[in-house]
């Protein structure tokens, strides 16, 4: 076995995982002085085989505020150019089963998510991250083991396979929902962990382009909508492609999935669920899709504590898997590397504060140690918020999107939130700037905000801040509702005494 030692005098940070959370924390970190060696066991995903391994086994991500404050806080010259290379949704498009289409616009001031690809922002972090001088990226080295109270990691080559015992002053564990780092942190924490699938899964479908009357590429539908086909236990949603394509996938339960095992039965389920998208996505097309895209399960990670010591902290999936029903896994994790820069920031901790021996005889590093700690405290409410919320989006958008109820609570929280609006939304860049210096500067959010817009268009609250407002607006909403029940029934009451009364005297 190789051994890899930090230089003197240089602070390395390990960052596990090469994601889009691992890559920005990556960047983050570097521009700060660290020294990033970043551990992906995956091959590079920039290579023309990795590209076609990904293409089947990839929600389309959407970026909201979150999401974009978090990379504007890193690097702003980032976000400029994402954003170039993803698509504005307005709003959802439901498709009823008889094939017409809804609009639910998702802001009365016309703010917007954007759909990106999820490979070319993968890639595109990594060539960000491939061109900072302190970064050095390493595909194919898988994790095996790390001693935290040594500083040391072994990490496989699975192109030698030699292994590696490298050292570090600090490590982000960013490996995903089946982390590696996750585990071996349970080994020096009592974490408390729970972990839970739910009894549906997601295929990945692909909408060709239409063919407008000059020939060229054309959407088949709406490019600045979500499309959404609610069934109540299942459904099916696409978001739009630069290349006018559209990415579809269809999340169902397990059982309903299996029974789709010839293609007269997959033909003749669509025909009855999705005759209008199925006529976009082509028969032959989507057969060759269900037979070849892999079935995915979908699953929530929740644990606590995300840190040891001054050693390592998890973020992203790692530390907060979610269903993708919020739009939120994304966002949520790169809020995550804005929130742990920002408590870096706030407690001091520079490479240069950092001792640059290693080993068990190293004292902790307070400062490290308190940002960490600060880190697990103030986060861990707003992320079971968010993983609670996603989960209930679920049902919402399956369903209750079709219910007058619905419709009627959202045109209602729309115009509550219209009459108490006293200013524009958070858009300037005097609040976007603050984001880089404080978690969450609206920590009691005024006026009526749906739970929507708090989560999606305003970083400046946290998921748990939202969550607790949007209970207690529903509250209200309920009181008011058992009220108008009460006047109603109190008035029915009067008057059918009345008329008895009228009915019963003496003509």
């Amino acid at each position: 076995m190789s051994v890899s030692r930090a230089a003197d005098g240089v602070q390395r940070a390990v960052v596990v995982g090469a994601g889009p959370v691992g890559c920005l924390a990556a960047i983050s970190l570097a521009k700060a002085g660290w020294q990033v060696d970043v551990y992906e066991a995956r091959p590079d995903l920039r290579l023309p085989l990795s590209k076609a391994t990904t293409q089947q086994r990839s929600i389309n991500l959407a970026i909201s505020s979150r999401g974009i404050a978090a990379l504007q806080a890193i690097d702003p010259a980032i976000s400029e150019r994402f954003l170039k290379t993803a698509i504005p949704m307005r709003g959802r498009m439901i498709h009823d089963i008889k094939g017409n289409q809804h609009s639910q616009l998702y802001d009365k001031d016309g703010q917007c998510i954007y759909s990106i690809d999820r490979a070319l922002l993968n890639e595109g972090l990594l060539s960000e991250a491939s061109m900072v001088p302190n970064i050095h990226l390493f595909f194919r080295h898988k994790v095996l083991a790390v001693d935290f109270d040594d500083r040391t990691m072994i990490i496989r080559n699975l192109d030698s396979e030699k292994d590696i015992r490298t050292a570090f002053h600090f490590c982000i564990g960013a490996d995903g929902s089946y982390s590696i780092v996750r585990r071996q942190l349970m080994r020096v924490v009592r974490m408390n962990f729970q972990q839970e699938y739910i009894p549906h899964e997601y295929i990945e479908l692909k909408m060709p382009a239409g063919h407008n009357e000059h020939g060229k590429p054309s959407f088949s539908l709406d490019p600045n909508h979500l499309h959404i086909w609610p069934r109540h236990s299942f459904m099916l949603i696409a978001l739009p492609n630069k290349d006018c394509s559209f990415t579809c996938t269809l999340f169902a339960p397990t059982c309903e999935l299996d029974r789709l095992t010839t293609t007269q039965d997959i033909s003749s389920w669509f025909k009855t669920h999705f005759s209008d998208a199925l006529a976009l996505l082509g028969e032959e097309k989507l057969f060759h899709d269900l037979a070849n895209n892999p079935r995915s399960p979908l699953i929530t990670i929740k644990a606590e504590p995300y840190h040891y010591k001054d050693r390592c902290v998890i973020i992203g999936d790692a530390a907060h898997a979610m269903v993708p029903f919020y739009g939120q896994g994304l966002n949520c994790g790169f809020e995550d590397v804005r929130v742990l820069q920002t408590l870096l920031r706030d407690c001091g901790v520079t490479p240069g504060s950092a001792l640059p021996r290693l080993g068990k005889e190293v004292l902790a590093d307070s400062r490290l140690s308190s940002a960490l700690s600060r880190y697990t405290e103030t986060r861990h409410e707003d992320l079971v918020a968010i993983c609670d919320l996603a989960m209930y989006n679920y049902i919402e958008m399956r369903h209750s999107v079709t219910t007058p109820v619905y419709l009627f609570k959202k045109a209602l929280d729309n115009f509550l939130y219209t009459i108490s609006s006293w200013h524009s939304p958070f858009l300037e860049s005097t609040d976007r700037a603050s984001l880089a210096t404080i978690p969450f500067p609206t920590r009691r959010p005024s006026g009526w905000i749906p739970l929507y817009t708090m989560v999606t268009f305003r970083p400046d609250i946290s998921y748990g801040a939202a969550k607790t407002k949007a209970a207690r607006q529903a509250e209200i909403f309920n009181k008011v509702g058992w009220l108008g029940a009460i006047l109603t029934g109190a008035t029915g009451l009067y008057w059918t005494l009345r008329v008895l009364r009228s009915s019963s005297s003496p003509r």
